[in-house]
């Protein structure tokens, strides 16, 4: 069993204006009818969150099942994950070149990963860091890398949705207009 998440990350918030941009996506989200206005206590691991709305099935791509939990909102930095497992392998955004993780056994490769993690410990401290390609060794904004299966996105805002349906591409290019356009991306996971 467990709880499933998907977590829309606006990748082009800042934290200045994190709080200002949830405002608006929450605005449309309720214009929708997709959550509810008011908080409650509806979200693992939250004091509160927003409840489906009346509407919560234009959101979606099937409506197999009615969501059972509500939405979180998060405005601070923050490394979104998929919770379980681990990522396999990054890739460079110069060279598009991979940096794995596991051999194709899925044995552990030594010392791939200190760099990516001292890397991601930085950016939770201090909302700056880069790694050093292993492929074309030129460093990288650690944002602007790609993750096996989505697993990582860093940013100062997201929505996170705990246990819906898979939402449908209009649901997702709705809340990115909402947002001023920004660049989204969908992390899902599960705990």
């Amino acid at each position: 069993m467990g709880n499933y998440f998907q977590t829309v990350v606006d990748l082009d918030a800042t934290l200045a204006d994190a709080h200002t941009l949830a405002a608006s996506g929450l605005d449309w989200l309720v214009r929708e009818g997709i959550v509810r206005a008011e908080l409650t206590d509806c979200v693992l691991g939250a004091p509160s969150g927003h409840l489906p709305g009346p509407s919560w099935a234009k959101a979606v791509a099937q409506e197999d099942w009615e969501p059972s939990d509500g939405l979180r909102i998060e405005t601070s930095r923050t490394v979104f994950n998929c919770g379980q497992g681990e990522p396999r392998f990054a890739v460079c955004p110069h060279c598009a070149g991979r940096a794995d993780f596991y051999t194709d056994r899925l044995e552990e490769i030594e010392g791939a990963w200190e760099p990516f993690g001292e890397a991601i410990s930085d950016w939770s401290d201090t909302g700056s860091a880069t790694v050093a390609c292993p492929r074309c060794q030129r460093p990288a904004d650690l944002t602007a890398w790609t993750w096996s299966d989505g697993y990582f996105a860093f940013g100062y805002l997201g929505f996170e949705f705990w246990d819906w349906p898979d939402f449908n591409p209009g649901f997702l290019e709705g809340l990115s207009r909402a947002l001023g356009g920004h660049r989204t991306v969908l992390v899902e996971g599960k705990l």
